[in-house]
């Protein structure tokens, strides 16, 4: 079963430095974000991406949100971003809006299943924002599960789910759960939502008129 590092103030710096040794070395990390566990890769790492969708059982057809730690991590990632990504990431940030985006090309075509597109989101969750900046690099951000599989609010549950495959887990304890991310797809003339969330129509309105 994986390894399951319980976070304190003691021991963070271990653990975030631990994390990113594995990270760095292509390996898969989960940890708590905002709303459910997460499985964290490299996403400039074509190994890492594609053990993440080994691990979920993923379609290689469904793109894989990256988590970021600020707006100019996330503005990197992406090709030419319209003013109205920073407009919606300055109001909503960090927080449940994913926002999806023409991607860079520094990122591999998997990570946006040939789309040319990535959804970025920067999440509230301090322990899965100091990882990624520990990490020096945004984050896979798909939720830790094997696909059709309930996610998971506990390092246990992702143990149960994907402890066979997983290298660590990072018990940062119960994530909040319920609803996931908003997202938001940004086209020409303004944007749509593509999934409803904890931002809601009401909240975009002013934004996509």
């Amino acid at each position: 079963m994986s390894e399951i590092l319980k976070i304190g103030n003691s021991n963070l710096e271990f653990v975030l430095e631990y994390s990113t040794r594995l990270l760095l070395a292509g390996r898969v990390v989960s940890f708590p974000t905002d709303t459910y566990y997460a499985l964290g890769a490299d996403p400039l790492n074509l190994a890492a991406i594609n053990e993440v969708f080994r691990l979920k059982r993923r379609a290689s057809g469904r793109p894989l949100p990256l988590l970021v730690a600020s707006i100019d991590q996330a503005a990197d990632l992406t090709d030419d971003p319209p003013r109205l990504f920073f407009r919606l990431a300055e109001k909503f940030w960090p927080g449940p809006l994913t926002i999806v985006v023409p991607a860079s090309r520094q990122l591999p075509l998997k990570v946006t299943a040939n789309t040319g597109k990535v959804g970025l989101r920067w999440p509230k969750n301090p322990l899965a924002v100091a990882l990624i900046a520990a990490a020096g690099r945004p984050l896979t951000g798909t939720s830790a599960n094997i696909t059709e599989n309930p996610p998971c609010n506990t390092a246990d549950e992702v143990n149960q789910q994907l402890g066979q495959n997983l290298p660590l887990i990072i018990d940062g304890g119960t994530a909040k759960g319920g609803l996931a991310s908003t997202v938001v797809e940004l086209i020409e003339d303004g944007g749509r939502i593509v999934r409803h969330g904890p931002v809601t129509e009401s909240d975009l309105k002013e934004f996509f008129g």
